[in-house]
């Protein structure tokens, strides 16, 4: 550990890439010879299921890299990216009528934008509540000058929400890689790599305790697979690796614990809340091969990071008292 503190922070950020590299070929091998044997089909479906995710893992981890190689505006303009992409998922499989244009061409090209911009150029006061105090009044005003009243607040709550989820919440990951701490300059990406670490582990472990354990679903009608013990599981889990991934934040062991607890347990909540979401839209996933709307299933697989990332980075900055 004291090798470790010695390196400067480019060595340290560089050392933390080339291990999650390391990490993914080596998976990835694992895999390759994985597809050499002749499997059921429940395990080849489940092995699809492997590959795509795995898939997923790599794509971020390479937008991830080359944010932090390109610097703050090429970071903020990837993850715009990744934000604009998953809200045109959201869209495209919920119900809008021509009156909410003027409020969708808001949101697409303004909204999102700006929102990023001030992630990108830290003013995290105008940053934390453009979206929540500012858009909230304003979306409503411009879709009723369509003059348009039928289910009105049901579509106006629908475009509020997916710039609250895909606009919102995927913004604060730019603002943690970027965010200042005391001691702690230039060391932001090792707080997103913690914060998807926590939230991945939280997740695979859910999972797990899904399967082995008897089940006992809390809403049965949108997941037959979530219940409190999975989840207590999932999130236990996530504090236990926060706690030992303590070493790459500024945080002491017991703060990194509740913390992972914290973004965990948020993460799995909002992959939760995302299934209700698919249910209300009458489809199994945001995208994938039946997919009738361009949807790539983008939405389905950072969901949790929309929901734990301003849960994680608001926690990160009210224990430093920013």
């Amino acid at each position: 550990m004291g090798a470790l503190r010695d390196l400067n922070i480019t060595q340290q950020v560089g050392l933390l890439f080339l291990a999650l590299f390391g990490v993914l070929a080596l998976v990835t091998i694992v895999e390759v010879g994985r597809t050499i044997r002749d499997l059921s089909p429940e395990l080849q479906e489940r092995h699809e299921q492997f590959k795509r995710d795995l898939r997923a893992v790599w794509w971020g981890a390479v937008i991830f890299w080359i944010s932090w190689v390109l610097g703050a505006i090429v970071a903020t303009l990837l993850f715009g990216l990744v934000s604009f992409i998953a809200f045109r998922e959201f869209i495209t499989l919920t119900q809008t009528r021509r009156a909410d244009h003027r409020g969708l061409l808001l949101a697409f090209f303004f909204v999102l934008p700006f929102q990023f911009v001030l992630a990108g150029s830290q003013r995290l006061d105008l940053f934390t509540v453009f979206i929540p105090v500012y858009v909230f009044f304003a979306i409503p005003v411009i879709s009723a000058i369509g003059n348009d009243p039928q289910r009105f607040l049901e579509r106006t709550s629908k475009i509020q929400w997916g710039i609250m989820v895909c606009i919102y919440g995927m913004s604060h990951a730019p603002a943690l890689l970027l965010i200042d701490l005391p001691e702690y300059e230039g060391r932001g990406a090792f707080l997103v790599f913690y914060l998807v670490v926590v939230v991945a582990c939280a997740q695979i472990a859910q999972e797990f305790a899904t399967r082995r354990l008897r089940r006992r679903p809390v809403a049965r009608a949108i997941s037959r697979s979530f219940s409190w013990r999975a989840w207590a599981i999932g999130a236990g889990v996530a504090a236990f690796v926060g706690a030992l991934l303590y070493w790459a934040t500024p945080f002491k062991p017991i703060p990194a614990l509740v913390m992972g607890l914290i973004a965990g347990g948020t993460g799995t909540l909002g992959e939760f809340v995302m299934k209700a979401l698919k249910r209300d839209a009458g489809v199994r996933s945001w995208g994938g091969k039946a997919s009738v709307t361009g949807a790539v299933g983008l939405l389905d697989r950072v969901a949790p990071l929309c929901f734990s990332a301003p849960v994680f980075f608001h926690a990160v900055r009210w224990y430093f008292g920013l």
